[in-house]
């Protein structure tokens, strides 16, 4: 069959190709580690654990080497100081499991065919064992083990084929020579390395599984920040564009409201009012990138301090015992300052105060909850305390949290400037604290009662 160059390769070139490029790939696999020189169980938690592979290699070659010589001495009739350089050779490797199996590979199999070859000048026995003693091949089922769990399928494959290679060619040269050890060293060392590979194999998808939640956990806490976010902004623009819409009426109207204005007055609020509608205009268009599916019909005037009534109460319905102080100064009806209070500082205290009854709910149904929203040295302050959760009303809705709504808290105090500080209580409740600061103007002169302590609750 005849190709072009440009052409396909002829089958039996191409079986050919394909082997050439396998026994390449197998030969890199048994001349190259695939893992660093790190000891097996480097990472594990604990120092024993750390510590046993070393253990376990020590007591292997602290066994292996004097039952090795011993069985070359006596079984064998090999020469003592012979038997003691192969013992040493086909054992002492063993010391390189932990963390260089495949090198200590490269020791032992040489020597254990060269022990078989010296074994083959000696006067045969009827029952003896051959080309592998029973040391040896017990020894080379560890080494084999070690090489399962570290290194990857391409060289444990090609470990395994020229295991049963060597056993072949040593039974084709001494056929008769004892029993048959190559054959059963080649099954064992199939069964041993399916194992070590397995548990391998396994190991890694671990890894790789816990990697990747850890990813993605990850990416939940910042496509919940990135939300929250623009959450804020939307209601941040429905604030300030109240405040753009009477920039925009005030400029327009001025010349109609305040006679004698000179003409550079005039066009001076003619400019005014373009510049607002013009921003305006822009912050409508960012909103609409902004929105997301479903939010396009939310158009109800943003919450603030003056619903925390109805936020308390509506959460004494759902079962929850709850209170809320406000200090005086921030009570709805006269000599109230709550129009004093920034917008964006009002809609943070609502949410937050609403967030925080919402976890108290979820992870501690029943428990007493104390909200306390008050004025001090220029800042605004938001107290939401709560006790354990009520042992009558059974188990919580959720036993872990995942901490995104404390994200959100952080973002819209952050957002004014202010502090957060969240954490558990002695008594099992929790406490949530913001501090926002406020105008000059909106602090008033004497400090409010200061905040119920935790065991009041």
């Amino acid at each position: 069959m005849s190709t072009s160059p440009a052409g396909p390769l002829p089958p039996a070139d191409g079986l050919l190709s394909a082997a050439r490029r396998n026994l390449r790939e197998l030969a890199h696999g048994l001349s190259h580690a695939s893992h660093p020189s790190t000891p097996l169980l480097a990472h594990a938690p604990k120092r024993w654990q750390r510590l046993l592979p070393y253990v376990v290699v020590l007591a292997l070659a602290s066994t292996f080497i004097p039952v090795t010589i011993t069985v070359l001495t006596t079984d064998y009739g090999v020469p003592g100081a012979l038997a003691g350089a192969l013992g040493v050779a086909q054992a002492a490797p063993l010391l390189m499991l932990a963390h260089r199996p495949l090198q200590a590979w490269w020791i032992i199999f040489p020597a254990d065919i060269l022990g078989a070859l010296v074994m083959l000048a000696q006067p045969a026995e009827p029952d003896g064992v051959w080309p592998w003693t029973p040391p040896g091949i017990v020894a080379y089922l560890f080494l084999l083990l070690a090489l399962g769990l570290r290194e990857t399928r391409r060289t444990v494959i090609a470990v395994w084929a020229v295991t049963g290679a060597a056993g072949v060619v040593l039974h084709l040269i001494a056929p008769d020579r004892g029993s048959d050890s190559a054959l059963l060293l080649t099954i064992l060392a199939a069964v041993v390395l399916v194992i070590g590979g397995a548990v391998r194999e396994r190991g890694v998808a671990q890894r790789r599984l816990a990697e990747q939640e850890t990813i993605s956990e990850a990416e939940r806490a910042q496509r919940t920040l990135l939300e929250e976010r623009a959450r804020i902004a939307r209601e941040l623009h429905d604030v300030v564009a109240h405040h753009m819409s009477v920039i925009t009426v005030q400029a327009d109207s001025a010349p109609y409201r305040i006679s004698g204005l000179p003409k550079a007055a005039e066009e001076e609020f003619t400019a005014i009012a373009a510049a607002a509608r013009e921003s305006l205009g822009e912050m409508r268009r960012l909103l609409s990138v902004l929105r997301s599916d479903g939010t396009e019909g939310d158009r109800a005037p943003q919450p603030g301090l003056d619903r925390l009534q109805q936020l308390v109460e509506a959460t004494v319905r759902a079962g929850l015992p709850a209170e809320l102080t406000l200090s005086k100064e921030l009570s709805p009806g006269q000599g109230s300052r709550l129009s004093e209070v920034p917008p964006a500082v009002d809609l943070s205290a609502y949410r937050i105060v609403q967030e925080a009854l919402a976890n108290v709910v979820r992870h501690a149904p029943g428990a007493r909850t104390r909200v306390l929203v008050a004025t001090e040295r220029n800042h605004l302050i938001v107290l939401v305390v709560n006790g354990p959760a009520a042992r009558r009303r059974g188990s919580p809705l959720e036993t872990s949290g995942t901490g995104h709504g404390l994200v959100g808290m952080r973002e819209r105090v952050r957002l004014t400037g202010g502090t957060l500080d969240t954490g558990p209580l002695p008594d099992g409740g929790f406490r949530v604290a913001a501090r926002m600061p406020l105008p000059p103007a909106t602090a008033p002169s004497a400090a409010p009662a200061d905040p119920l302590p935790p065991e009041d609750l």
